[in-house]
């Protein structure tokens, strides 16, 4: 009798425990269940490298070589709207949140623009330099890139190109910094020349800049400061 009963309670026991299971693996709701991140997410990734880059914070693998399509077209150069006012506005902004006064940061942009080239050319592997009403025209290759590195603790790269013919007033070598680590058009840039590859590469202070000739003062600014 007693073996009976406890057979029975074993048997109880056994479906008690088998409902149990049934009921811990019921599948969640679809609406419980958590989506897997969608692929904008790399693309904001990608946004913030881009960004980080263009301050000067990369790995050197995310270094590629450029061409000089990247810069073609038509540029004017910012020293003349520097030094008739047009920039002020861009001048005082920085001063705002930046730790120069706005007379300081004009001595320094009045140092770092400073050219007597006014307007540059480049189409296909040409380059015309614009001094007043000499023009000065060479072909370039391109001469790799260096990577620097600068006292604030970022880093930037240079595009060297060299001179293979042409006019004696075109430098031998000329190096673009725009910000960018890879192939892409350039939306403005500052060029370093001259006919001494490596001397140039120590260059920090004077960076003459240019952006599209189709650009208005006024749009220059705008451009700017939304930057």
């Amino acid at each position: 009798m007693m073996r009976g009963l406890s057979l029975k309670c074993a048997g109880a026991l056994s479906i008690a425990m088998g409902l149990l299971m049934a009921a811990q693996i019921v599948p969640q709701p679809a609406a419980a269940v958590e989506k897997a991140p969608s692929h904008s997410h790399d693309h904001a990734s990608g946004d913030v490298a881009k960004d980080a880059a263009s301050k000067g914070y990369f790995e050197d693998g995310q270094v590629k070589d450029r061409s000089l399509a990247d810069w073609e077209g038509d540029w004017q150069s910012l020293y003349p709207y520097l030094e008739d006012g047009t920039l002020d506005p861009v001048l005082a902004h920085k001063a705002e949140a930046g730790d120069k006064t706005a007379d300081e940061y004009r001595a320094y942009y009045e140092a770092g623009y400073k050219t007597d080239v006014s307007k540059i050319v480049i189409a296909g592997d040409t380059v015309t330099f614009h001094r007043g009403d000499k023009p000065a025209k060479a072909k370039y290759v391109t001469d790799g890139h260096e990577i620097l590195a600068y006292k604030r603790g970022n880093r930037g790269v240079r595009y060297i190109f060299r001179k293979v013919q042409g006019d004696d007033g075109a430098p031998q070598s000329i190096q673009f910094s725009d910000h960018g680590i890879a192939p892409a058009k350039a939306g403005h840039f500052h060029l370093y020349w001259g006919d001494d590859r490596s001397a140039l590469l120590k260059q920090m202070d004077n960076w003459p800049t240019y952006y599209p000739s189709s650009l208005s003062g006024d749009q220059i600014v705008s451009e700017m400061l939304a930057h």
